[in-house]
């Protein structure tokens, strides 16, 4: 959007203070991660248009390994600092400081990870080195270690969310914890003044809730909107994933079409009564449709309850409307008030991992990965009780007439975790030695006695440990958090946790379609991929698997609700079936299908043993799965 459209649909530039515009808030999205690309902050500066820029920092991933980093720090004697927050972030925003200043924006960002104050501190040093007056505030209150071990020692057994089981089961002792906090504390330090807001473990969406608040002069109990905003703040945190990003459409829009190497960051444009549309950036590619925007809806949900610290979002009714090329008007939330509690994540560390790789190719590819296994056990001997992982996988298969000698050839990957550093070349003794008991030593000494064709990958680097983290997910009580403001002037104000919640039920609804339809109401069927039709997407919480599914057509939407129970999701998963729990939701607004596979990713992305410790590759191995689909679906073209 040019400046001078904007300026003549009535708009005007912000001004800093209290002053509360009811225009639409135009809120961009400027990053996913630690590595999302680093000139969305640049840009959206550059651009007056845009009233806040906001971004999502933080994983579990880094709420584990700069929690560690925060949890070593305080334990050590030495007063060196650790960096326990994303630097990342302080590299992107530079060169759109003095923008920021002169367009007078706003900046919401979690990237304080585990020390809020500390990067706080750094940044507002920055705005000054760079000759802004720009304000920096920032959110406490997320770090709650004692608090939980506090608990632990009253007997709170803080059931995980995936297994339902205690943490005294866990094995391992807690080292850090931060809870999810909401956006309110955000919108206070912004209605004091504050030009920069830098949050740790607020949830991804909180800077988007806490920012409407502020700017439309919302009450903590206006729940519709607030559900409006925490569901915007979901489809556009993970940046260029509603933009195509991650899309399965993405052939046609945007491959062949030339359109995939700068797809644009979002925006959403929040309304005064909450609804919102999601656009992007004009000048950059890729696209935004009802089918990107459904793609990110789906992700990463736990059913048909979105929870925030803030506000509860019922999904089930959301409906997606293309209001013109790239703006998608979302209809249909509703809010809720949020419960008593918030996730809480617990760190811990597990101990060593490593890994080592061989090269198997042509024939017989099953026997030569069991060979390699006796010969490694063999070679362990007693050791093998000292590793509580051990686990060799084959990655490929081999076509019936390989055309070059890659395609004849898969990945034998052995992953092991251990409590011992010195079995992983990572103690005492650090690095792979032909004299000295290892890991990496009983992979590779088997090979002149191996399979045919034995060889190693020559990169020892992998064989050699390094430090993982294990990773609790639980609920805990808000009133216990103490979320305070920090004031760029020197205040501190303290953030009452809601008055007003409500209890909900452990398990979320999960139930099949009603009145399902048989195979034959759309005629002659054919044996397909699933993909072929089908869209969908999937992701990771904790150990627990989301995966959802939606089609193009309306007519397609009781084939899909019929044909994918929670029976046929398991007969498609096969040797992936970890006999969990497995729930079901459906939005048929925009003709989906979700799941959710309960504990089902080997511990989460901080301890997994799969390459697909993310759970983001499941959803494309469901949609290679044959299924019987009505030829008339295909004949409009797959996918």
């Amino acid at each position: 959007m040019s400046l001078n459209k904007w300026l003549s649909n009535g708009h005007s530039p912000i001004q800093n203070g209290n002053h509360q515009p009811k225009r639409a808030l135009r809120i961009a999205g400027a990053s996913g991660g630690v590595f999302d690309r680093f000139r969305s902050i640049e840009d959206f500066a550059a651009d007056p248009t845009i009233d806040v820029i906001f971004g999502d920092w933080m994983s579990e991933i880094s709420m584990a390994f700069r929690g560690s980093e925060k949890a070593d720090r305080q334990s050590s004697l030495q007063e060196q600092e650790a960096l326990a927050f994303e630097m990342s972030f302080i590299a992107a925003l530079k060169p759109g400081l003095k923008n920021i200043a002169k367009h007078k924006q706003k900046v919401t960002v979690n990237a304080g990870a585990c020390d809020a104050e500390a990067m706080a501190r750094k940044v507002q040093d920055l705005c000054v080195e760079y000759g802004t007056d720009l304000k920096v505030s920032w959110v406490t209150g997320d770090d709650v270690t004692e608090q939980v071990k506090d608990l632990i020692s009253k007997g709170e057994t803080f059931l995980s969310l995936p297994s339902e089981t205690p943490i005294t089961d866990w094995g391992v002792e807690p080292i850090f914890a931060q809870c999810y906090l909401g956006g309110v504390g955000i919108c206070e330090a912004l209605k004091g003044g504050a030009d920069i807001v830098i949050c740790g473990r607020v949830a991804d969406a909180s800077p988007v809730i806490g920012t409407a608040m502020w700017w439309h002069g919302w009450e903590r109990e206006e729940f519709d909107k607030l559900g409006y905003a925490l569901v915007a703040g979901h489809l556009i945190e993970c940046s260029a994933y509603i933009t195509g990003g991650s899309f399965t459409g993405f052939k046609k829009d945007l491959l062949k079409a030339n359109n995939c190497t700068n797809l644009g960051f979002p925006i959403a444009e929040i309304e005064s009564n909450g609804q919102f549309i999601i656009t992007k950036e004009e000048k950059a590619g890729g696209i935004v449709t009802v089918e990107t925007v459904a793609a990110q809806l789906i992700y990463e949900i736990q059913g048909p309850f979105y929870y925030n610290s803030d506000v509860t979002a019922n999904l089930e009714n959301i409906k997606l409307i293309q209001e013109s090329p790239n703006r998608v008007r979302v209809l249909g939330v509703i809010g809720s008030p949020p419960p008593p509690t918030t996730k809480v994540g617990i760190t811990a560390k597990g101990g060593w991992q490593a890994e080592f790789h061989f090269f198997l190719t042509g024939l017989d590819i099953k026997e030569k990965a069991e060979m390699v296994e006796r010969q490694t056990i063999a070679s362990m001997g007693d050791y093998r009780k000292d590793f509580h992982t051990l686990k060799f996988t084959v990655t490929g298969s081999v076509p019936e007439r390989p055309k070059n000698q890659d395609e004849a050839t898969v990945d034998l990957r052995i992953f092991a975790q251990t409590q011992n550093a010195d079995l992983v070349s990572a103690g005492e003794h650090k690095g792979v030695a032909p004299d000295t008991p290892s890991f990496a030593k009983w992979c590779i000494e088997n090979c002149l006695q191996g399979y045919p064709g034995a060889t190693p990958a020559m990169d020892m680097r992998q064989g050699i440990g390094k430090p993982y983290f294990e990773y609790w997910v639980a609920l805990f009580p808000q009133e216990l958090a103490k979320h305070e403001v920090h004031t760029f002037d020197g205040k501190t104000i303290p953030i009452p946790s809601p008055k007003n919640t409500k209890i909900y039920p452990r398990q979320q609804p999960s139930y099949e379609t009603s009145s399902p339809l048989p195979s034959s109401t759309w005629g002659e069927t054919v044996q397909a991929p699933l993909g072929y039709v089908v869209h969908g997407r999937s992701g990771d919480k904790s150990s627990d698997c989301n995966v959802g599914f939606f089609v193009r057509n309306d007519d397609e939407w009781g084939w899909l609700r019929s044909i994918l129970t929670i029976a046929k999701i398991r007969e498609l998963l096969e040797d992936e079936d970890k006999g969990g729990k497995i729930d079901r939701f459906e939005i048929p607004g925009i003709r989906a299908v979700h799941f959710l596979l309960r504990d089902h990713l080997d511990r989460g992305v901080n301890s997994s043993s799969s390459y697909d410790c993310l759970g983001k590759n499941v959803c494309e191995y469901l949609r290679v799965k044959m299924v019987d689909i009505p030829k008339i679906f295909l004949d409009r073209g797959r996918i």
